[in-house]
């Protein structure tokens, strides 16, 4: 134990309780600890006690460990078990709502009972999964819903308001997430009045971040961890506790996360937020202090005239353009010059009215937020020649640090748009934000490196000072599982790519009798594979359950697949990540191709650009290894316990052709390997292995 952890122990605490602390954690590992006694299953693992005492080890220092935990390691457990017995306050963030539900309600229970704690927990999610009790009034009084179906939602918010607990909208299943509903009976950071709101003391949101304040454990996701530190919430003071230990698991994921908190943007949703609060306001609080409904529909015609220009700007639904790729900026600019002509007449009418009441007040820093944004597009595209990042797409001014550099960007919808401003190296913020907390940090996850190596998501990350580990599956991946590549393998730049796919998986998925996920790259590779299958079914007779990627919710799918037994699921990137199916209902993965993200991106290509700017190599240091850590979560579906077995079919050619084929394959797990198809289809009626 270094002095450093010595001193940075409480006075009473000191190192000789830290030593105990730490044989604690050893003996809770073994085959007759506390685990082995309370955990149905439970088996020793070097690995695991490992892991276990290096992050014992990182908050005692108050160091930064970056682990990488292979699939059965039992990282969970590894993480919770020393930051419950080392003392202090803990945060746990995940990257998906799903394992920071288990973490809460499964994990953290059955480890406090088992290690016999009294420890307080609590789960913490974003306020807008929160019903908003004074939003919910005033729309129940309003009575002004643009849908029969949007008030029979409404009333059924109203009754789940008057009963739960929490106020949590997912405890709500009779509407769905995606309802315009919930806009009007949640809050935001920008229309949530905090201290002034006259139903503080019965908020959800106001009781969540109280219990959390209170608990000994505090269990979070990412978006709303990077929020905090992006944002630091003034609307309800002490956003996120202060804690002594954060440990961010799934921790792959966290650098896209932080490009979109670090970020800024802007989008026509918020405007019309806006104009529905402000008519609302106005005419409820000060009814004759301004014209509220021709301002207010002042906003709404400008935001339809600036969604009709950008289509006549060559932006269509469903196009993602950087602002410097795209052509029309003088139509651009006269409709983001109407957004904000009505904003200002607005904001006028807002500083007219002040003091009327705290939640009309709030709406002058919203109107002021939105313009400083919009302020700062008007001067992007007056920008034609100045200072630019070395052809890199980012902006860049004389004395704004390389760090700070991003790409303005538009994603353009069917009935919206948004405008971003996406920082470029989203680890420099985070790094920041590193340095001004005195606490241990431990970033976990099963795919972490590239071939052994830590260098990239170091990178990306921008944590220079940490202590790196990573310990492999327990899993015995020869015994257990089989990667096959087909004999040719297609290329992805045929046109009938996902027809291939479908046709090479055939065979295989037939003799698994189905149990099988076909995960594509695209969307539209998921309809056309789908397609090939239910012809390939229908020739020869055999019915299989196909489920397909956007016929029902992600969960409801799931659900079925586990149901039917024999089912084949068809799904695009969200289900590469966070699922776990165990047994023979899942037996078969195949992928159709590595998942590279399109360099047409426009935040791809801006951070190609600049990467080679700065003479650096954006292919191996930024492509690759995004592509890999994708690949290593879709592989990861397959083998999930010591008892599973499977065979992972990956048919894209580059894997051989192409020289980066041999570092993506040294990523992945120590598969058996063929070539051939019917080894791959004799698999499933090969009896298992005896175990060594």
């Amino acid at each position: 134990m270094s002095g450093d952890a010595a001193a940075a122990s409480s006075p009473d605490v000191g190192s000789t309780r830290l030593a105990q602390a730490r044989r604690l954690v050893a003996a809770a590992f073994s085959g007759n600890g506390e685990l082995a006694a309370a955990v149905p299953g439970f088996s020793p693992r070097d690995s695991q006690r490992e892991m276990a005492l290096a992050v014992f080890d990182t908050i005692a220092e108050r160091g930064t460990l970056i682990a990488e935990a292979g699939t059965g390691t039992g990282k969970t457990f590894a993480y919770l078990v020393p930051a419950l017995l080392a003392g202090g306050k803990v945060l746990v963030s995940t990257g998906t709502r799903t394992l920071q539900d288990q973490v809460f309600a499964k994990d953290v229970a059955m480890l406090v009972k088992a290690l016999g704690l009294r420890i307080d927990a609590a789960l913490l999610k974003g306020r807008q999964n929160y019903v908003c009790l004074q939003r919910l009034a005033r729309a129940e009084a309003e009575g002004r819903l643009p849908s029969r179906q949007d008030a029979a939602h409404l009333r059924s918010i109203v009754r789940f308001a008057g009963v739960t607990a929490t106020g949590d909208r997912a405890e709500l299943a009779d509407v769905p997430e995606s309802a315009t509903i919930w806009p009007l009976v949640t809050s935001t950071r920008e229309n949530c009045i905090g201290q002034e709101c006259p139903r503080l003391d019965e908020c959800f949101v106001y009781r969540a971040r109280r219990a959390a304040q209170a608990a000994d454990v505090v269990v979070v996701n990412h978006h709303l961890f990077l929020a905090d530190l992006a944002l630091r919430d003034d609307a309800v003071r002490d956003f996120l506790p202060a804690v002594d230990t954060v440990v961010l698991d799934e921790a792959h994921q966290l650098p896209k996360t932080a490009a979109d908190f670090f970020g800024t943007g802007w989008s026509l949703a918020q405007l019309a937020d806006l104009a529905h609060d402000a008519r609302s306001l106005g005419l409820g609080s000060a009814g004759g202090g301004a014209a509220w409904v021709p301002l207010t529909q002042a906003i709404e015609a400008a935001s339809r005239n600036l969604r009709l220009l950008l289509a006549e700007a060559g932006l269509a639904a469903g196009m993602r353009v950087a602002l410097d790729r795209s052509g029309g900026r003088t139509t651009l600019r006269r409709g983001i010059s109407g957004v904000d002509e009505a904003l200002s007449a607005l904001a006028g009418a807002v500083k007219a009215n002040a003091g009327r009441d705290a939640e009309f007040d709030a709406l002058a820093p919203r109107v002021a937020a939105l313009r400083g944004e919009i302020a700062a597009w008007l001067s992007a595209l007056d920008d034609h020649g100045g200072p630019r990042d070395d052809e890199s797409g980012a902006e860049a001014t004389e004395g704004v640090a390389e760090a700070d550099a991003r790409v303005r960007w538009i994603a353009v919808t069917a009935h919206g748009a948004q405008f971003h401003a996406t920082p470029l190296a989203p680890g420099a913020a985070l790094a920041r934000a590193r340095e001004q907390q005195a606490q241990a940090w431990i970033l976990v996850s099963a795919t972490l490196t590239l071939a052994g190596s830590f260098a990239p998501f170091l990178a990306d990350i921008g944590l220079r000072q940490a202590r790196t580990e990573r310990w492999e599956s327990p899993f015995d991946f020869q015994r257990q599982a089989l990667l096959y590549l087909p004999r040719p393998l297609p290329s992805p730049l045929q046109g009938d790519f996902p027809e291939r796919v479908a046709d090479a998986s055939w065979p295989v998925i037939a003799a698994a009798g189905g149990r099988a996920f076909v995960l594509c790259s695209t969307l539209r590779a998921v309809e056309r594979v789908a397609a090939r299958l239910t012809e390939a079914m229908a020739r020869d007779r055999l019915a299989l359950p196909l489920l397909v990627q956007g016929s029902s919710t992600r969960r409801a799918l799931l659900d079925e697949f586990r149901r039917q037994g024999n089912a084949v699921l068809v799904g695009s990137v969200s289900f590469w990540e966070g699922i776990d199916v165990r047994g023979e209902a899942l037996s078969l993965v195949v992928i159709d191709k590595l998942p590279f993200a399109p360099p047409d991106d426009p935040v791809v290509e801006a951070r190609i650009r600049r990467l080679k700017a700065m003479g650096r190599n954006p292919f191996l240091e930024y492509q690759l290894p995004e592509a890999v850590t994708l690949l290593k979560q879709g592989v990861g579906r397959l083998i999930r316990d010591e008892r599973d077995r499977g065979v992972l079919m990956i048919l894209d050619e580059r894997l051989l052709s192409k020289p980066y084929g041999r570092t993506v394959l040294a990523s992945l797990p120590p598969f058996a390997r063929t070539r051939e198809e019917s080894v791959a289809c004799g698999f499933f009626s090969a009896p298992a292995p005896a175990d060594s």
